[in-house]
Formats: structure tokens, sequence, C-alpha cells
């Protein structure tokens, strides 16, 4: 059966289940990006929320650009053949959004640490930007309000969260439990029957959320890899 793994990645007998105390290191010269972030808002009734896009982009594409939130390229770290090196892939990100968008921003805090980070410490990595350093959202009264994150992801990555080998149910209890997740459903998938049906997932139910792909897209990384190959 090969090593366990979690979060898509080997993980080596021994090695040490996630803990909030997981943390990578900011790499040199490294700023969290705010600049297209709202610092305060007006209607006190609404939660401020904030997605998180964990990927490879490698490239970025149109659909990638439809989203809203942070891109959060992953480190050289992780084990998919074919990976462009993070600081490529971080700058196409950046280019693609940069004067293309108002609210899509590229974090390069994961991309750019010398190991690679589960999704988990990923999304502690924005609550402390977020809610530790920045202070969360201002509201019109002058108080604060913390930050809701989520996990933006596909239907497909949604159903590997039920594979025990690849990923630790301490992850799934503090991504589901402390953050939550945006479900983009794709065309003829049925995300809530899988989640109906796993424990952990069905747990933290209150903590997904599930819309519909407006536009139907079936182009993964990988089938433009395999495309790229056969035209060569």
């Amino acid at each position: 059966m090969g090593e366990p793994i979690t979060d898509g990645i080997p993980r080596q007998d021994g090695a040490e289940p996630y803990t909030s105390n997981s943390q990578g290191t900011p790499p040199p010269g490294y700023s969290f990006p705010t600049h297209k972030l709202a610092k305060s808002m007006q209607d006190s009734s609404k939660t401020p929320l904030v997605l998180v896009a964990c990927g490879s982009y490698s490239p970025v594409t149109y659909l990638h650009l439809r989203m809203f939130g942070y891109f959060s390229p992953v480190s050289d770290y992780y084990q998919k053949e074919g990976l462009a090196p993070a600081v490529h892939r971080v700058r196409m990100c950046e280019l693609a959004t940069e004067t293309s968008s108002t609210w899509l921003m590229v974090d390069s805090w994961e991309a750019l640490q010398p190991s690679y980070q589960r999704t988990a410490v990923v999304l502690d990595h924005f609550d402390e930007e977020l809610n530790g350093n920045m202070g969360g959202m201002v509201l019109p009264d002058g108080e604060t309000r913390k930050i809701q994150i989520l996990l933006l992801a596909g239907g497909d990555l949604i159903e590997s969260m039920g594979r025990k080998d690849v990923w630790a149910s301490e992850d799934l209890h503090h991504i589901l439990g402390q953050f939550g997740c945006m479900v983009i459903e794709r065309t003829g998938t049925d995300v809530w029957e899988f989640l109906l049906s796993h424990d952990i997932l069905y747990e933290h139910k209150d903590n997904i959320h599930v819309v519909k792909q407006v536009i139907y897209n079936d182009i993964s990384s990988t089938k433009r890899d395999y495309v790229s190959y056969a035209f060569d």
C-alpha cells in the first residue's frame, strides 16, 4: 500500500500529527498582501469572509481568475510531476491578477517555505495575519470582528477528504471545525450525498458551504499537460 499520506503528501512513520503550534518560516522580505482587502465594513449584521484557494497553479488558468480571495500556491516540495518552480508560479499568479481583478491576491508564504506545509497550517497562517496582525475587520462603531476564513475547494478535493490514506483526521477536524470550506460543486457530482456519508465531514456540515458551478469546465492542469505532451 506504500507510505501513509496526509493532505496528498507522503508522511513518514512516526510523523507528528497536526498541532496548533505547527508553523512555517516567513520567507526573507515577505509581507502579507492586503492592498485589495477592505479594512472596514459598513454593515455590522454581516460576517467578514476571506476565501483561500490552495493549489499548484502550474499554470494559473482563466477559471482560477473567476474565483475570489487569496491564491496560495504550494511550495516546490509538493510532490507533483512537472511542477514549475515556486517563484515562477507565484509571479504568474501575480501578473494574472494585478490588473485583471480588484479582489484576487496572491500570498507567497506557502510557496516559498523550505518544506511542504499542510493545508491546516496554511489556514492558521492566514488566521494569524488577518485576525492576529491585522486585528480583524473594523465595524462602523469602531469595534472589530474576527474574519471568517474558508478553504475554497472543488468537489474532487472534498471527496479526497474521505480517504484516510490522504488526509489525517486531526487536519480535517481543524480545517473544517476551526475554519470551514466553500465547495464549488462540479457538474454531474453530488457533494451533499458524499458529505452525509462521511463521519467527520458530516460532523462539520454546518461549516461546509456548497455552491453550484455556473460555468462548466473539466479541464484540469493534468489534462492540459497531457494535451501539451501529445502535440509536442
